[in-house]
């Protein structure tokens, strides 16, 4: 029974790598019944930061990524994202972004587990339903193409990135993989945000930063994306900016609905979108 515990201990010592997060039903899944999980946690080869929430001692503090590192790979919650103003914030946009990051914004169909609000984190995660905004479904077609070997910390196959909605970003010292909204796909999920979470006078910033998109991405999304209010705003804060790609936009094929969407009280309203924006916002720069 002994030299049996021992095994298993040491196959955990491959399975979990040092940082990354499982919960109980993993661990039991993989034959550590609750019993043996106890007495690793007491002999101080796991540890808990939460209720049924375990991990290797780690070196330094616990931080968001490993945690969403963490649901994307070894806890299979894929696909599920970080994307967003934390996407664009973690791909050099946040000079544009006032704010620190204090919110980790999350995209996918099914929401991750609640405890990952109860870890000792000084940051809260916001969950999003990526297909209310998009119908395509673009984020399974981009995460469940990659496997990634937390063990050899490979990945088999990161194909499904290329010409994609999702991006890779290498990750501590490990270079373990954190996906993520490409900047394209990114500032539609933030337009989603506007009015009540974010503001259009930070929006119009980050936009004055955004002359390097690909057309083809935004040709797409703008034909994935299932909200008249984002593409609206969208093509309202492009033709505002006016960067090179906007030529090279098919505007015309763009569903864009019927009606006017008041989004600002008080608001001018744009006459090409129907929508009211701040006064100081309305015409070209």
């Amino acid at each position: 029974m002994a030299r049996e515990r021992s095994g298993l201990l040491n196959q955990l010592d491959s399975k979990l790598p040092e940082g990354l997060l499982v919960d109980a039903a993993w661990l039991k899944a993989q034959g550590y019944s609750t019993q043996l999980q106890h007495q690793y946690v007491k002999s101080g080869w796991l540890q808990q930061p939460t209720r049924s929430v375990f991990h290797r001692p780690p070196r330094g503090r616990l931080t968001w990524q490993q945690v969403v590192i963490s649901l994307q790979t070894i806890l299979n919650y894929s696909p599920l994202i970080v994307g967003g103003r934390t996407a664009l914030e973690l791909q050099g946009y946040a000079h544009y972004l006032a704010q620190s990051t204090t919110t980790v914004h999350l995209y996918g169909p099914k929401a991750p587990p609640s405890w990952i609000q109860k870890l000792p984190l000084k940051v809260k995660f916001t969950y999003h339903n990526d297909r209310r905004l998009f119908k395509n479904e673009p984020v399974t077609k981009g995460v469940s193409s990659v496997k990634w070997n937390v063990s050899t910390g490979e990945a088999v196959d990161v194909t499904g990135f290329h010409g994609g909605d999702l991006t890779k970003l290498n990750w501590g010292q490990w270079d373990w993989p954190l996906t993520l909204s490409t900047p394209e796909r990114a500032i539609f999920e933030l337009l989603d945000e506007l009015p009540n979470h974010e503001t259009f006078e930070q929006v119009d910033a980050l936009f004055d930063g955004l002359a390097n998109l690909r057309p083809a991405r935004l040709e797409k999304l703008l034909k994935d994306c299932a909200s008249v209010k984002v593409k609206r705003l969208f093509l309202f804060f492009a033709d505002r900016h006016k960067h090179s790609w906007l030529k090279r936009l098919d505007k015309k094929s763009v569903d864009l609905g019927s009606g006017k969407r008041m989004l600002v009280k008080g608001g001018v309203l744009d006459p090409t979108y129907k929508i009211t924006v701040p006064g100081d916002l309305h015409g070209v720069r």
